[in-house]
């Protein structure tokens, strides 16, 4: 399995802040994990391309099964849809098909 990104600690992060007396929600981010199925095994520059999707903001971690020809995206579903995610891994040059129903 080829890990690329930051791990997986969490799957929400909630931070409160004391203000005035008073709780107020700061952030909340909600991490999802979507799987696809994809053809073409990558290259060096489909990595590379891949490896750049951190620096986008809700993109927490890329995991590539080459056993089972899928990817797995950490996200926050917050920033970003599904098909957002699936958008920046074709423009990456993956050769993404259908989505994994996860259970």
């Amino acid at each position: 399995m080829l890990y690329i990104g930051f791990g997986i600690e969490f799957v929400q992060q909630t931070r409160l802040e004391l203000s005035n007396s008073s709780y107020r929600r700061a952030s909340t981010m909600t991490y999802l994990d979507v799987v696809f199925n994809y053809g073409a095994i990558p290259g060096e520059n489909e990595l590379r391309a891949i490896d750049s999707m951190r620096e986008v903001y809700g993109i927490r971690s890329v995991q590539f099964n080459a056993k089972q020809r899928t990817v797995r995206v950490e996200y926050d579903a917050s920033r970003l849809k599904q098909d957002a995610v699936a958008k920046m891994l074709r423009q990456a040059g993956i050769d993404v098909r259908e989505a994994v129903a996860l259970a």
